[in-house]
């Protein structure tokens, strides 16, 4: 018990900590100082939004406390039996309501992935399933660009490798938004589908797979890349089909020589502008492996963001016959498959955060 409340105590002084600096960096906002300096406005205004919500449900925590307390005292006072059973129902309610509180104060305390504000670049690739798998491939880089619409994040595609029936064999999409990466890094793994493609005579059901790695954008001084490091070839640009674009050699393949990491781009009719934007790729395929090397000195089995795209492997899945989609990690499925292809993805990402959210709170407590 008394371990229980010295860590209700910590949490409580770490929490008005926060609540003091909160206050603090309100007044600097307004301060002459601060408001000449934009660099630093923009610095303080962005400490300030962060702490925001924790301090708000904080203070509601607060009150919601004394408010208990209250209740108590009232409680132990001579009183009618309807004032009395009142009472005990507010205590009660205020309870439940404390505990829930007191959980939200614990994974807003959680730290931050660095990442969740970011920019990210999206990989879709067909796997196994030969021409099927592309025209999957095709369905779910359309489900992300609708769910990125629905955000009011802005797409554009990077590069696309097309099948001759309107697949892709492989495609990189740029979504830009506000919270884009911490919304869509639970989409990274093996995505399989069931169905009866439309290259089958027979009606059977056929499996096949893409694979989906989500990339948070990074800063050029967190990777730094080497012009020497680096291959550029130029090329013309296509089509679906095969079918050039133009007759300018405004495609760029860039293969960065230390890693062999080859990324393209053809989105733009200019030149230059296709190589800033396949360098914007490169930075953050390199920082992904950078990453998954700091990380594999820790854990030398982990294994690769997307497994090998084998259909024993997968994260999701996508069944057409019942109008099923499964979420194999927290075992959620829903019959909503035309709305969720459609990029209605809510329901799935928002369970998927809360799973992620109790399983690092359990780790924190273990």
């Amino acid at each position: 018990m008394r371990c229980r409340i010295t860590m209700l105590d910590h949490f409580l002084d770490k929490l008005a900590a926060l609540e003091r600096r909160h206050t603090e960096l309100e007044q600097l906002l307004c301060s002459p100082e601060v408001v000449s300096h934009p660099d630093r406005l923009r610095e303080i205004a962005k400490e300030q939004a962060e702490l925001s919500e924790t301090v708000a449900v904080y203070r509601t925590y607060q009150t919601t406390r004394q408010a208990l307390a209250e209740a108590r005292e009232l409680l132990k006072e001579k009183l009618d039996d309807e004032l009395r059973e009142w009472v005990r129902s507010e205590i009660e309610e205020k309870t439940a309501e404390l505990e829930r509180l007191e959980q939200a104060l614990q994974v807003l305390l959680l730290p931050k992935d660095p990442n969740d504000d970011k920019n990210v670049f999206l990989e879709v690739r067909a796997a196994a399933g030969g021409e099927e798998a592309a025209l999957f491939a095709a369905d779910l880089l359309r489900m992300y660009t609708r769910y990125a619409e629905r955000n009011g994040w802005k797409v554009e595609l990077i590069d696309a490798n097309y099948t001759d029936i309107d697949g892709f064999r492989q495609a990189t999409l740029s979504i830009m938004g506000k919270g884009a990466y911490s919304k869509l890094k639970f989409e990274s793994g093996t995505h399989r589908v069931q169905r009866v493609p439309v290259t089958e005579s027979g009606g059977r059901i056929h499996t096949s797979t893409a694979t989906v790695a989500v990339l948070p954008e990074v800063e050029e001084i967190q990777v730094e890349i080497q012009e020497k490091d680096l291959r550029i070839d130029t090329f013309c640009s296509t089509g679906p089909g095969g079918q050039s674009v133009n007759t300018t050699q405004s495609a760029v393949r860039i293969t960065h020589l230390p890693t062999g990491i080859v990324v393209s781009c053809q989105d733009e009719k200019s030149q230059l502008k296709n190589k800033e934007k396949a360098l914007r790729v490169l930075r953050a395929r390199l920082y992904e492996k950078y990453q998954q090397e700091q990380q594999a000195e820790v854990a030398a089995n982990r294994r690769s963001q997307v497994g090998t795209g084998d259909r024993s492997e997968r994260i999701r899945t996508y069944n057409f016959p019942q109008s099923r989609v499964t979420d194999h990690r927290i075992g959620l499925t829903t019959h909503r498959l035309e709305a969720v292809l459609d990029g209605d993805l809510d329901e799935i990402i928002q369970a998927l955060a809360v799973a992620e959210r109790a399983q690092r709170l359990q780790a924190a407590h273990a």
